[in-house]
């Protein structure tokens, strides 16, 4: 039997949705590029957009003014806007002056910051023209991280979603698993020695350390999504012929067992060797939120929608945690990529999709939950009101998943609860 069919059913699988449409409280997609940048090590990401785009990246990224970071912002100002300029020259200009400053640089993303309709710049065609030019020195790619279109989350997913046509294709039936979705190197490191004590492999991870180092794709690659909120990705993958292995998503004890089990039954590892694999760090795991439990169980806990990880976040603080969930709310719900999450939520969980945040601003108050889970917009004001919040973007900017960080998880949500306490009167 696999660990999925395992899983107790129902939970949430049918559970209505509130889903709402209205004014949203997000990060725009050019968000990703703070995490991006970090992880794919000789790459550089040149957002297309205004001065605010280029004021967001260095506040978000927390950059010193002597730093040398691998983003920057072609700033597109009033005479680009009215035709005044050739902006393709412009940007060929821009680039061919970045590249000559930087000789380290292997992949450039142009990222846009709005619709093309709005820059007045096809950057699709541009990437390939670029690229056409730079190859193989540079291969230069495009996608968009408009906050008009995307929740800060998705401009992970569509970052990596450029890069699956230009994966190598697999030879033959070659069998591989792919993980999914940016993880700190700390913890594909702590995953590639589980996987290789279950005899699962070869493992490679998308994105890649390295431009160079692209995995194969096709019809012998079996995927596991690290992140919940990779869809484009995901059917770019499986229209290069790669299949998903349905699992909950790495995050505390459960969820990360899961995970690895199911990746490991789709290789034959029997019950013996997945336990001999993962008991101890299991082990050890479970008893260091044990100790956290004890601040957290009975708690109450609201989720604004902010980053998609809002339902195996809830799994894990309701089922490991003791935390009572009073609305999960999510951006966008994807039954088939969560449907063994939402099996392990409480059947009463209230779930809800989208957004119309007066609406939910007035459900939250009302329910005056002991946590709250929100973006940066909404966490000050609802400080202010007495509620005690946890900012959304933090959980996706630190190593979370996997066995050895379950308790730093679990301590994010326990900080704000200290916190609130040392400073009540």
């Amino acid at each position: 039997m696999s660990a999925a069919a395992a899983l107790p059913q129902p939970g949430c699988a049918d559970a209505p949705v509130l889903r709402e449409r209205g004014q949203r409280e997000v990060f725009c997609g050019l968000t990703g590029i703070v995490w991006l940048h970090r992880k794919i090590q000789d790459a550089f990401f040149l957002v297309v957009g205004s001065r605010t785009c280029a004021h967001l990246l260095q506040s978000a990224a927390g950059v010193m003014i002597f730093a040398e970071p691998r983003f920057a912002t072609a700033i597109i100002d009033e005479r680009d806007l009215a035709g005044l300029a050739d902006c393709n020259a412009e940007l060929d200009r821009v680039v061919t002056r970045l590249l000559e400053r930087r000789p380290d640089i292997r992949m450039l993303f142009l990222v846009g910051s709005c619709p093309s309709e709005v820059i007045k710049l096809d950057l699709s065609r541009a990437a390939q023209r670029l690229s056409q030019r730079f190859l193989p020195q540079v291969r230069v790619l495009n996608y968009s991280g408009s906050g008009i279109e995307t929740t800060f989350t998705q401009g992970e997913d569509a970052c990596l979603a450029s890069l699956v046509p230009e994966m190598p294709a697999e030879p033959g039936a070659a069998r591989s698993l792919l993980v999914v979705g940016a993880l700190a190197e700390v913890v594909e490191d702590q995953f590639l020695r589980i996987f290789a004590a279950l005899g699962v492999g070869p493992v490679r991870f998308l994105p890649s350390r390295r431009a160079a180092e692209l995995p194969a794709v096709g019809p012998g690659t079996r995927y596991l999504l690290a992140q919940p909120f990779l869809n484009d990705t995901a059917r770019a993958l499986e229209a290069r012929g790669a299949t998903r292995i349905a699992a909950p998503f790495p995050l505390g004890v459960e969820g990360t067992t899961a995970w690895l089990t199911a990746a490991a039954e789709v290789w034959g590892a029997s019950p013996a060797r997945i336990e001999e694999a993962t008991g101890a760090a299991a082990a050890r795991a479970g008893a260091a939120l044990a100790r956290i439990r004890q601040r957290l169980e009975g708690k109450s806990i609201f989720f604004f929608p902010d980053s998609q990880l809002e339902i195996p976040l809830a799994r894990f603080l309701s089922r490991e945690l003791g935390m009572r969930l009073t609305e999960v709310g999510t951006p966008y719900l994807h039954r088939q990529h969560l449907a063994e999450e939402l099996a392990l939520l409480p059947a009463e969980t209230m779930l809800s999709e989208g957004q119309h945040v007066d609406r939910q601003l007035d459900r939250c108050r009302a329910l005056r939950p002991d946590l709250t889970v929100c973006g940066l917009g909404l966490a000050n004001p609802l400080e202010a009101e007495g509620l005690t919040t946890k900012w959304s973007i933090e959980l996706v900017f630190t190593p979370i998943q996997g066995y050895d960080q379950a308790a730093d998880l679990a301590e994010l949500f326990a900080r704000p609860l200290l916190r609130h306490a040392k400073l009540a009167v």
